[in-house]
């Protein structure tokens, strides 16, 4: 006769052998699908035009009070638009990213041989890149960086709050951080704006993340507010970034000329409660020791 602890040991095996097992997602067997589907359109260039304006007005004031150029790393880079922008600029950038095709297409984006001299390159997991860096770093030199870029790579993490302890231990002190991650609050509404109930109540329901670029396991804001907190971080600016144009299925007006889009998108990306409804949050943060 089977007892009631019986049970419970049966239902705990069954959630053991059932339970997900997760691994860090790379994009290098579907990089022109990325490139293509990411910032093949106006929805790459708002991201884009809402993390320059960020990211290059904090670095114009690091770089003055330092006196000096930046040193700066791009973590799951990606194509590392933002980063070869910085390089330009005449910061010296680390780029990493554990694919070696997106690597790859990044570097053939890069024309100035002045910008090129200031980037150097690592294909590695993030989990990795501490040593290489040490590895490479003379005997009496410590590279550390003054700011470290991490877009769009928290939720493809199997544990995202362990890259914390990694940022740490290669920032400066007062180093600023850079978080650009999926919002999954704009998931829901988007799917209740486009009346997708069905889905919404599909408690296992699941992207197929062969090809899909809807992350399945999104970070909520909350969430990466308290590993800021909890590792020292004071937050400086957050922004939303698409707050409205993905939820806007009928095109009509000012929706038809993308540089308007763009100049709304980054009027009301820094406006309550409008930033909270971007697609992807930008939480720009100082390390303070």
């Amino acid at each position: 006769m089977q007892t009631d602890n019986d049970n419970k040991d049966n239902q705990a095996q069954k959630l053991i052998e059932t339970k997900e097992t997760r691994t860090d997602r790379s994009f290098d067997a579907i990089a022109d699908h990325f490139e293509k589907k990411v910032y093949g359109g106006l929805k790459g260039d708002i991201r884009l035009a809402v993390l320059r304006r960020d990211i290059f007005e904090y670095t114009e004031q690091m770089t003055e009070a330092l006196g000096r150029p930046l040193r700066i790393l791009d973590v799951g880079a990606g194509l590392a638009q933002i980063a070869i922008e910085l390089a330009a600029r005449g910061h010296a950038v680390v780029v990493n990213d554990i694919s070696a095709n997106m690597l790859d297409k990044a570097k053939a984006s890069v024309e100035d041989a002045d910008t090129l001299g200031n980037l150097t390159w690592y294909v590695c997991p993030y989990q990795e890149l501490a040593g290489r860096l040490a590895a490479n770093n003379s005997a009496d030199s410590t590279e550390i960086f003054d700011l470290i870029l991490c877009h769009a790579l928290l939720e493809w993490l199997a544990e995202p709050a362990d890259i914390m302890d990694f940022f740490d231990s290669q920032l400066t002190e007062n180093g600023a951080l850079s978080l650009c991650f999926y919002n999954p609050a704009s998931f829901d509404y988007r799917n209740l704006i486009m009346g997708n109930f069905n889905l919404l109540d599909n408690t296992n329901y699941k992207a197929d993340n062969k090809k899909s670029l809807t992350p399945n396991h999104p970070v909520a804001k909350q969430e990466v507010e308290s590993w800021l907190q909890q590792h020292h971080y004071q937050t400086v600016l957050t922004s939303g970034l698409r707050v409205f144009h993905d939820y806007a299925p009928l095109k009509r007006g000012g929706h038809n000329d993308p540089e308007a889009v763009i100049r709304m998108e980054l009027r009301y990306s820094r406006q309550e409660p409008y930033k909270w409804l971007g697609r992807y949050l930008h939480i720009l943060a100082t390390r303070q020791i």
